[in-house]
């Protein structure tokens, strides 16, 4: 072990400071590159510094080290950088440790010194990975947030510091308030998207365009079974609308698929646009517009500023019909059908007209016309499934001795058809067949982010409510039929009071 040397560098802790040979060892005054080299750790003078930690068995260290390599990678060649990263394993064998740094351009502290992995885990009280401590020149430490900051700047966050994080946070809230088509299109190295054919086409071509900035990634089934519609959609606006509407809606994809080769085979077939592939600001698009969900549609007005933060579900439900897809043409159709609504528009699709019964026969939809519906969204592998459905099944039976015009129809997230199989065994009232296609649209219709949910239908075919579990857990059978009126009764009748019509009294 060569003999340590005294530095300059110093970490801030409070009102004590450790040289840098404190901080990374005892004895050793070098770190290692994957390829064996050892550097001195007196060349970190005035240098800020990356403690990554990190390990191969980590999944989102797996995605987050290339998102650090990249940022590494462009600021290294940047004479006016001095930022350096040091992983700080968390591997549990030198196998592991070797293979993983391997694929990183930086520094480590070598695996054999676990002394002073543990020491620096304890210092910086890392309780989860990755995790990433930025330094400044002085050893002070700028942020424990480095990961967040990473993901969210990338290399603009250089030099990391408070005042350029609070700029950038500055200037992002400018840019959505002064937002146009250029502001969020064109960047610094590009002024133009391309077409499948790869040619350039000027961003500024797009301008005063209602546009739908689509975020996909083609290997990912949702985006995969949304393209097909979204090509339906698009093709219908072109040939219904003509020339008015080719010349004020286009469509550009911004691709998170990194892959050239499929990129281009995906575009190919399209007939939209396209931000290039590996473009930096697709993923400077995905933050901008807080992207959670894929498929993500977004919409921008011809003003440029943003009509609809995510029309996908829009435009699976109602198609081409919901252009140009704001929040206002959207629920004016939501409205108008719901409105329209009847029984046989919720529950029949093409040939699919009929539910299951308890012996597997089919029941035609147009013999449940005229009752109250429950649409029961349940999976056997869902804890408060389980733990509803006894409560549920003793409500129904007392509902069906009230009015025997009352059905409930189980509509299944099971995976496999023996799951749903056993559950559907449990209960007493109809089902949709395992697998059947009309429960995406009704999970759509109805906004079923999750389950158990149960929707009430009324007589006339219109929705009476979707919160009906919640009123069956806090109501039992006394929340039939589930109307607002209902309700009122029940909460009235608590406090000693006689409701008729909108008026309550005391009894």
């Amino acid at each position: 072990m060569a003999e340590a040397a005294a530095t300059e560098i110093s970490i801030v802790e409070g009102e004590t400071s450790f040289d840098i040979q404190s901080l990374f060892s005892s004895e050793r005054d070098f770190l290692i590159r994957n390829n064996g080299d050892q550097v001195k750790l007196e060349t970190f003078k005035g240098k800020k510094i990356g403690l990554y930690f990190s390990a191969s068995w980590c999944g989102p260290c797996h995605r987050f080290t290339p998102i650090l390599t990249e940022v590494y990678n462009e600021l290294s060649p940047n004479p006016e950088s001095d930022f350096e990263v040091i992983f700080v394993s968390g591997d549990k064998d030198d196998a592991s440790f070797n293979a993983y740094f391997s694929k990183m351009p930086w520094l480590a502290i070598p695996f054999s010194d676990s002394e002073t992995r543990t020491r620096l885990d304890e210092k910086f009280s890392v309780t989860g990975i990755p995790h990433l401590v930025i330094l400044d020149e002085n050893g002070k430490v700028l942020s424990n947030d480095g990961v967040e900051i990473i993901v969210e700047y990338g290399a603009e966050a250089y030099p990391f510091t408070e005042e350029k994080i609070d700029q950038l946070k500055e200037e992002e809230e400018r840019a959505k308030r002064e937002q146009s088509l250029s502001s969020v299109l064109v960047s610094n190295w590009r002024d133009f998207v391309v077409s499948s054919d790869g040619k350039q086409i000027p961003v500024s071509q797009l301008e005063g365009k209602t546009v739908g900035l689509y975020f996909s990634l083609p290997s990912y089934k949702p985006c995969a079974d949304f393209t097909p519609k979204l090509l339906e959609v698009y093709k219908k606006l072109k040939e219904n609308n003509g020339e008015s509407c080719s010349s004020s809606f286009e469509i550009v994809l911004i691709s998170l698929d990194e892959d050239e080769e499929s990129f281009n085979r995906d575009l190919g077939s399209m007939p939209w646009l396209a931000l290039p592939v590996k473009d930096k600001s697709c993923k400077k698009l995905a933050r901008y517009f807080e992207l959670s969900t894929l498929p993500t549609v977004v919409i921008i007005g011809p003003n440029g500023k943003t009509l609809n933060s995510n029309a996908a579900e829009a435009i699976e439900e109602f198609g081409f019909e919901a252009f140009p897809f704001n929040s206002e043409k959207v629920a004016e159709i939501e409205k108008a059908r719901e409105n329209s609504q009847t029984l046989e528009s919720v529950l029949v699709s093409g040939d699919r007209d009929f539910v299951i019964g308890k012996d597997g026969s089919h029941i035609p939809v147009s013999n449940l016309i005229g009752k109250v519906i429950l649409l029961y969204f349940s999976a056997s592998w869902c804890p408060p499934c389980r733990a509803f459905l006894p409560k549920f099944i003793e409500a129904f039976e007392k509902m069906k001795e009230k009015d025997e015009e009352i059905e409930v129809i189980f509509v299944s997230s099971d995976r496999d058809q023996d799951s749903f199989d056993k559950l559907y065994s449990e209960m007493p009232w109809l089902a949709l067949p395992f697998g059947d296609p009309r429960k995406a649209s009704l999970s759509r219709k109805f906004k079923v982010y999750g389950i158990p949910k149960l929707i009430a239908i009324g007589k006339d075919g219109r929705t009476v409510t979707k919160e009906a579990r919640n009123m069956i857990a806090e109501y039992g059978a006394d929340a039939y039929p589930f109307t607002e009126e209902r309700l009122k009764e029940i909460e009235s009748s608590k406090e000693g009071l006689i409701c008729d019509g909108e008026v309550c009294r005391k009894a």
